[in-house]
């Protein structure tokens, strides 16, 4: 189907959203709760467009909102710049800490206002922190209390006896407001200290025991022992030089 943002008309497949039409094509639309790996959430409406369908136009979240032949988008008005700017404003004042927060303030030509601010904040609850646990099947994170409390943790701030330490919430938080701790051969986060485990090509540390007893665990693939002992990189180059002795 033929769809038409800002000027530029381009194929959009059926069941994808605006914002992956969008970034398909090369076209940027800012988000901030948005990930690949999970879709769309619209909570943060950064990523709002101007939408024009059947001559009545409204303001959406690109990251839900699907296409449909003949929509007309705008990524950039008056009215949606205003939109973003409010939203840097707010989100910067909650988390003032993030360097990230304080680029987008900037970046957006926020101006100051009497809101009140936590200067030690980096957190803005986008959430990807809690979907990217969820996706590994840990579940050891999630968002506790309300309103202007509500803040991501484990159980009663304990060490999460789940955690398997993977830090893939510290990956995809686009604020860094997660700590991850590394000293030697321990890691920690949330509270609590794992062992890191050296990959026996190159040496280096790149995953907890805990993680890779999890990730046996789900696979349960005893052939693939020999690869969860390599890091990402060498188990790469393992199998090329696998795949060129096949080809001889």
């Amino acid at each position: 189907m033929k769809i038409l943002i800002d000027g530029i008309e381009i194929e959009a497949q059926p069941g994808e959203t605006i914002l992956e039409a969008t970034r398909r094509t090369g076209i940027h639309i800012p988000t901030l709760c948005y990930h690949e790996a999970f879709g769309g959430q619209g909570s943060c409406r950064f990523c709002m467009v101007e939408v024009t369908k059947n001559g009545s136009s409204r303001v959406v979240a690109s990251c839900t909102y699907p296409v449909s032949d003949g929509i007309e988008v705008k990524t950039s008005t008056p009215q949606i710049d205003k939109i973003r700017r409010n939203i840097a404003m707010l989100l910067y004042k909650r988390a003032p800490n993030s360097l990230f927060m304080q680029t987008l303030y900037k970046e957006y030509l926020c101006t100051e206002n009497n809101l009140v601010e936590d200067p030690y904040e980096k957190c803005i609850l986008c959430r990807l922190c809690v979907n990217a646990c969820a996706a590994m099947g840990a579940s050891a994170i999630s968002t506790v209390m309300r309103g202007t409390d509500k803040r991501v943790a484990t159980p009663y701030d304990d060490a999460s006896a789940v955690c398997i330490g993977c830090a893939a919430c510290a990956e995809v938080c686009p604020t860094g407001c997660i700590e991850v701790q590394e000293d030697n051969n321990i890691r920690r986060i949330w509270n609590r200290d794992f062992t890191m485990v050296a990959c026996e090509e190159c040496g280096k540390n790149f995953a907890t025991r805990e993680q890779l007893a999890y990730i046996a665990d789900r696979s349960k693939q005893e052939a693939d022992a020999d690869e969860l002992r390599l890091c990402t990189n060498c188990r790469r180059k393992v199998l090329a030089r696998k795949l060129e002795t096949f080809n001889g």
